[in-house]
């Protein structure tokens, strides 16, 4: 494999992204209470081995979808985005096919070796990834209902490390902050979407305001939480509105690039809340690795 291939398939993955999901699989990992028994001595695998799995199984699947999202775009690229491997002929379309489902079948493999429950949520999740990204994307109101479920599973794969229950008290956050940021990317290309800015906004406040009831109500750590809510607030309003007064696509691919930065920042919050600190900040620690890579390669 020559060196442009290898960076085509690179690009393909999205390198700037993985961090984020990464990042799902940790906050979940607070909301579960693993953290408190990390580097406890136990009978069966150490639980931090454990995170680690579910952290490359999360890797794997997110990666897998990005490449088949790709794929299954290769013609719209061809138009919109001709610089990307598919269009530009770097990488052949089916040999990303190939690869991208690698990746997810990896991935599910990888769940499963922690628990059955993991096993059966990464297949849910790689089954709600190749549905959006063959059929449910194309829709204004399905598409980033069905991107935010994908989301809320990544969370859910996090929280199955440990056999707990009430999960569903923080799904919804993921899926509505995600279904903001799907819905300011659907201006990337041409622009002229500022009515789906202000609902992005809306759905931006109210996910980032239940993180905090959640915590305050459920821990007493609130105040822990509260510095990354604000700064999970200036990484996503700040450019979100620059790209309402500025409604271009390079202010818009900005604002997108904020929010899906901004994952980081709310799953450290989630951290901080259930967890402490440390975990927060191990978390955070994602951040300037993901943006270092976004100075590479494309934050989408």
């Amino acid at each position: 494999m020559g060196k442009s291939a290898f960076y085509g398939y690179l690009q393909l993955m999205r390198p700037p992204n993985l961090p984020t999901a990464a990042a799902d699989i940790l906050a979940g990992g607070a909301i579960a209470g693993v953290y408190s028994q990390l580097f406890a001595s136990q009978e069966g695998p150490a639980p931090w081995l454990v995170l680690l799995t579910l952290v490359t199984a999360s890797i794997l699947l997110y990666a897998g979808g990005v490449v088949l999202n790709d794929v299954f775009d290769a013609q719209l690229d061809a138009q919109e985005r001709p610089e990307r491997p598919i269009p530009s002929g770097v990488i052949p379309r089916s040999r990303a096919a190939v690869f991208g489902a690698s990746l997810l079948f990896l991935g599910v493999l990888a769940a499963s070796l922690v628990r059955l429950e993991s096993g059966y949520i990464a297949a849910l999740l790689a089954i709600a990834i190749l549905v959006y990204d063959a059929y449910a994307k194309k829709f204004s109101f399905l598409g980033p209902l069905l991107m935010g479920t994908c989301r809320s599973l990544n969370l859910w794969l996090g929280i199955s490390i440990l056999p707990i229950t009430g999960q569903g008290a923080y799904l919804w956050v993921p899926l509505l902050y995600i279904f903001a940021v799907t819905t300011v990317s659907r201006g990337e290309v041409y622009g002229g979407n500022k009515k789906a800015l202000i609902a992005a906004a809306g759905m931006y406040a109210i996910a980032i305001f239940g993180v905090g009831i959640l915590v305050g109500v459920q821990t007493t750590r609130f105040w822990f939480a509260l510095p990354f809510l604000l700064l999970l607030c200036l990484m996503v309003f700040r450019p979100l509105w620059r790209a309402y007064q500025i409604n271009q696509p390079a202010e818009i691919r900005g604002a997108v690039k904020g929010g899906v930065l901004g994952i980081v920042a709310l799953d450290a919050a989630w951290a901080a809340g259930y967890a402490g600190l440390w975990p927060a900040v191990l978390i955070l620690a994602l951040l300037p690795v993901a943006r270092l890579l976004a100075a590479r390669f494309a934050v989408t």
